[in-house]
């Protein structure tokens, strides 16, 4: 048997600090006031509680006859579709019933001014005299560039092409467009270049064609043949020949994969952790004195001193000896012009010897031209052909690669032999997708699967926090 306490169901006073307005909002109840204000709210809006009201703001007596009881019978009701749709048209839509208010509340402003204009805020005589200067053709600077703006305005709108109309030639010339060049200037001698400068200076525009519009981007054809093995039904070489290329490709992958691995995974050992370590250790090492080194070190260290020591005193004893300069004197000096002179002498002989003898070294001269000109020659061609296949292959547009898509090919037993009976491979969206990325249309890009939102982190602020009390579970 339970024994209830008297005290149980009583609480326990709280003492807490009230001293400053923080913890006097922290620790003050006021349920009781938020209850009593939010039945006010709730009233303002919906009005009075019915306990409140009057029978005359409840219940109304029905004056008005039942149209339905006042019908005759069998005559058909007046209503047709147009009386229909009229009526329709002139009712208000239901969707502006959510911008009706509903609340009962009762506006505060009564009564709103209206924000008066710039021109409604001035004083009248400053207007008056305003409007006489305006008459009088006395206009500001602003007001003649607004006049100006709104005529040039009006102009454009008025020689816009319309929607779907395409009869106007963008680098077409008007006549008189060029007897107005013809008035400005003389284009006889003039680049393009200059005359579009002037005539862009003197209030005439001459269209600049772009140069890329009069190059492909390339050189490889919107649609190309198909190879005749992907038919529905090819011959025997065909289908074979293009099985060859599929396992070529395949191959050539196999390698490159092989390589890749090679020259990675398989070109590192495998080390176990405990070898590992000692390397580690060994490596960080290096350099430090040890012990056995240090003791090797200081017995060599004393023999060296000793040698040192000997080679210093040599050293001391044999003082270097300067050499002194003596003057030259006449006869030597007349020597040295001579030795000089028949020096120079020498060597434009030889000059003219070696002139003599390339004169007859002229066929050698030749081969050795005819060589490098052959040299240049195929050197020529090799770039051309770079050039040729560079013509063929996608530009770089993006950071992605163009890759070549596979061939769908089937194998001999997929043959059907007809058209009917055979399935579909290819995508026809994908196919001319690819054909715009390798003619350098579009760039290449990679499919993104997953879209990298930014996580947005979603917390209640602490003045709209709602303190809902806390319902204590009955076992």
């Amino acid at each position: 048997m339970k024994i209830i306490n008297e005290n149980e169901g009583l609480k326990k006073r709280k003492r807490v600090s009230k001293k400053n307005k923080i913890s006097w909002r922290k620790n003050i109840d006021i349920q009781d006031v938020d209850n009593f204000l939010e039945d006010k709210r709730l009233e303002e809006r919906l009005g009075k509680p019915f306990a409140k009201r009057t029978a005359a703001e409840l219940f109304f007596v029905d004056t008005k006859p039942d149209e339905s009881l006042g019908k005759l019978e069998n005559v058909p009701e007046i209503n047709s579709k147009a009386a229909y749709r009229v009526a329709l048209r002139n009712s208000e839509p239901k969707c502006y019933s959510a911008l009706k208010s509903t609340s009962a509340v009762p506006d505060p402003i009564a009564k709103r001014n209206r924000v008066r204009t710039p021109e409604e805020r001035k004083n009248p005589v400053s207007r008056r005299i305003e409007a006489l200067r305006r008459l009088n053709g006395q206009l500001k600077l602003k007001e003649r560039d607004a006049i100006q703006n709104k005529r040039l305005e009006e102009a454009r709108r008025k020689n816009r092409p319309k929607r779907g109309e395409y009869n106007l030639d963008a680098w077409e010339i008007t006549p008189e467009q060029v007897t107005k060049m013809s008035s400005v200037m003389d284009t006889q001698w003039l680049s393009s270049d200059t005359v579009r400068h002037t005539l862009a200076n003197s209030g005439l525009n001459k269209r600049k064609i772009p140069n890329s519009l009069y190059k492909k981007t390339s050189v490889l054809p919107a649609v190309e043949a198909p190879h005749p093995g992907l038919s529905y039904n090819p011959s025997y070489e065909d289908h074979q020949d293009l099985l060859r290329k599929v396992a070529e490709k395949e191959i050539k992958l196999i390698k490159e994969e092989k390589h890749i691995e090679r020259v990675t995974t398989k070109m590192f050992k495998k080390v176990s952790p405990a070898e590992q370590t000692k390397n580690w250790l060994k490596e960080s090492s290096e350099g430090l004195p040890n012990d056995d080194e240090d003791d090797s070190k200081k017995k060599t260290g004393d023999d060296n001193d000793d040698d040192d020591d000997d080679d210093d005193e040599n050293t001391l004893d044999t003082p270097k000896s300067k050499k002194k300069q003596e003057k030259k004197t006449l006869k030597q000096r007349r020597k040295q012009k001579e030795q000089r002179k028949l020096k120079l002498d020498l060597a434009k002989g030889k000059m003219e010897k070696k002139k003599v003898s390339d004169l007859y070294r002229l066929r050698m001269l030749k081969k050795s031209m005819d060589a490098k000109e052959r040299k240049k020659q195929k050197l020529r061609e090799l770039r051309e052909k770079l050039k040729a296949k560079k013509a063929l292959e996608p530009k770089v547009l993006s950071k992605n690669k163009y890759e070549e898509p596979e061939i769908d090919f089937q194998m001999g037993h997929e043959l059907k032999g007809n058209l009917r009976s055979t399935k579909p491979s290819t995508n026809l969206l994908s196919d001319r997708f690819k054909s715009l990325q390798q003619r350098s249309i579009v760039a290449p890009s990679n499919r993104i699967l997953k879209l990298n939102k930014a996580k947005v982190k979603k917390f209640i602020k602490a003045d709209h926090k709602i303190t809902m009390p806390k319902v204590k579970k009955n076992k």
